[in-house]
C-alpha cells in the first residue's frame, strides 16, 4: 500500500488532541506566479509542465483568466488582476467551466477521506465571479460539493459588510465577524479604525454605538455562534497597537512606534469580552504574547520568542479556560444588561446557568449595580466571582457575590472587566 499523505496523517493527529483544522481556500485569484499563469516564466523550462496562460495563447489555462487582448503572445501583458494589482490575476469562473468543477472538486477532497479537514476559510469571498448572481450560484454549487462530502464541515468566509445574501442556510455558515465584533470592539476600546488609519475619541465608551453593530449578526444566532471573532489578524493592525491611539503605518511612523503607549489593561478588557461573547474566539498569534504592529506587514512580525509576556499568556489562558468550562459561553443566548457611559454589562444564559460580563473602560474606579435577574438568576442567591482585571493585571481568585432582590452590587477598578457565574442547581 502506498504511504498515507503527510497532511492526512498531521489531521488524524490533530484531532486526536481534541482540535480542528480549516484550511484558507484563496478561490478568486492566483499569483502571477502560478503555474496557470507563469508571468514570471518559472515553469516553461521544466519537464512536464504546460505553458502558462502568460506565456502562450494555445495555454490550457487560457480561459482561467480574462485578457483584454489576444495579440501580445508570448509574455501578454494585459489581463484582469484582483482590484487591479497584475500579481494577483483574478479567475474567470464564468468563462470556464473546467476551472469551476476543479474548484469544486477542491473543495470536496480536502474535507474527505483521507484528508479529513474541517471545513474552509474563503478568501475574499463576495469578490468571486464577475456578478452577483454567479457569486452566489457558485457558492451554492460549492456548499453542496463540500457538505455532501463532509456534512460537518465548516463554510467559513472573509467578507467586510452586510453578508444576510449569504447566510440563508444554502452558501455559507458564517463569516470572519469583522462588522459584528472586531470594528464596534475596537472603536469602544481604543477609538481607532482597525487599520490604525484614524482616531475618533468620541466613540470610546459609547455603549450604544457598540450594541448597534454588535448585535446585527446575532439576530441569526446559528450563524453569530460560529462567527470568526477576532481582535487582530494578517490584514489589520494589532488590537494592542490600537491602545495607543497612534494614527499611522509603519511607513509613516515606523515599528518601534506601535508599541509605544499601549494599554494592556485595555488589551484585557478586550480578551475577557471575545472569550465571553457569542461565536468562536479566534486569537491572532503572538496576541496573547504581547505582539504589537501597525497594519500589513507590519503586523505579521515573527512569534517573541524568549520575550513573550508571560502575564498576558496566562492571562489569555484563563480567559479560554473559563470560555471553554461554561457552556452557555459557546452555546447559550446573549441579553444586554444595564450600561452607561464607558460601561458594559451583558449575560450569556442557557437552562443549565448564566454568566454575568461587566466592563468598566474609564480611569475611574466605580461601583455598578447590575440587574442579573434578567439572566433568570434567583432574585436572592450567591455568583461566584472567575475573574477580575484591572491596571494592574488579573485575578483568579473566587468571591463570593450576593444577590439581592436579583440585583449585584459591585465596585469595578478603572480598565476592568468582571466576569460573574450562576449554576442552576
Amino acid at each position: 500500500m502506498p504511504p498515507t499523505p503527510f497532511f492526512a496523517d498531521f489531521v488524524k493527529e490533530v484531532h486526536k488532541r481534541g482540535m480542528k483544522v480549516i484550511l484558507d481556500g484563496v478561490f478568486n485569484h492566483c499569483g502571477s506566479f502560478n503555474k496557470w499563469m507563469d508571468r514570471e516564466c518559472i515553469y516553461g523550462s521544466e519537464h512536464g509542465y504546460a505553458p502558462g496562460a502568460y506565456v502562450s495563447a494555445e495555454s490550457p489555462y487560457r480561459n482561467f483568466f480574462s485578457f483584454h487582448t489576444d495579440q501580445l503572445w508570448p509574455h501578454n501583458g494585459s489581463y484582469e488582476g484582483w482590484w487591479g494589482y497584475d500579481t494577483l490575476p483574478q479567475l474567470n469562473y464564468e468563462g470556464s467551466r473546467e476551472l469551476e468543477d476543479y474548484i469544486l472538486q477542491v473543495g470536496r477532497k480536502w474535507v474527505s477521506e483521507p484528508y479529513n479537514a474541517d471545513g474552509w476559510h474563503l478568501d475574499v469571498a463576495a469578490d468571486l465571479g464577475h456578478t452577483d448572481e454567479y457569486n452566489h450560484a457558485f457558492w451554492k454549487k460549492f456548499r453542496q460539493a463540500v457538505k455532501e462530502a463532509n456534512p460537518n464541515a465548516l463554510i467559513l468566509a472573509e467578507h467586510y459588510g452586510d453578508c444576510e445574501e449569504w447566510l440563508k442556510g444554502d452558501e455559507w455558515d458564517s463569516v470572519m465577524n469583522y462588522d459584528s465584533f472586531m470594528e464596534p470592539l475596537t472603536w469602544f476600546l481604543t477609538g481607532m479604525e482597525k487599520h490604525s488609519d484614524d482616531f475618533r475619541p468620541e466613540l470610546i465608551g459609547d455603549a450604544d454605538a457598540f450594541w448597534k453593530p454588535m448585535a446585527k449578526l446575532y439576530g441569526d444566532m446559528e450563524s453569530g455562534l460560529v462567527a470568526m471573532n477576532e481582535l487582530s489578524n494578517h490584514d489589520h493592525s494589532r488590537f494592542l497597537t490600537r491602545t495607543n491611539h497612534t494614527v499611522g503605518r509603519i511607513d509613516t511612523k515606523g515599528s518601534a512606534a506601535a508599541g509605544e503607549g499601549v494599554n494592556p489593561a485595555v488589551m484585557r478588557e478586550a480578551v475577557a469580552i471575545q472569550m465571553t461573547w457569542p461565536g468562536a474566539p479566534t486569537v491572532y498569534y503572538g496576541d496573547e504574547a504581547g505582539v504589537c504592529g501597525f497594519t500589513d506587514p507590519d503586523n505579521r512580525r515573527t512569534y517573541p520568542w524568549g520575550h513573550e509576556d508571560q502575564e498576558m499568556i496566562r492571562f489569555h489562558k484563563e480567559m479560554i479556560r473559563i470560555h471553554k468550562e461554561n457552556q452557555e459561553l459557546k452555546t447559550g443566548c446573549l441579553k444586554r444588561l444595564n450600561d452607561d457611559k464607558d460601561y458594559l454589562a451583558y449575560g450569556r444564559f442557557d437552562s443549565k446557568g448564566a454568566t454575568a460580563v461587566l466592563v468598566n473602560h474609564s480611569k475611574e474606579a466605580h461601583e455598578r449595580t447590575v440587574a442579573v435577574w434578567e439572566l433568570g438568576i434567583p432574585h436572592q442567591c450567591v455568583m461566584e466571582r472567575l475573574m477580575l482585571t484591572s491596571n494592574e493585571g488579573f485575578s483568579t481568585q473566587q468571591e463570593h457575590i450576593l444577590v439581592e432582590n436579583g440585583e449585584a452590587r459591585l465596585w469595578m477598578p478603572p480598565y476592568s472587566v468582571m466576569v460573574l457565574k450562576w449554576e442552576n442547581g
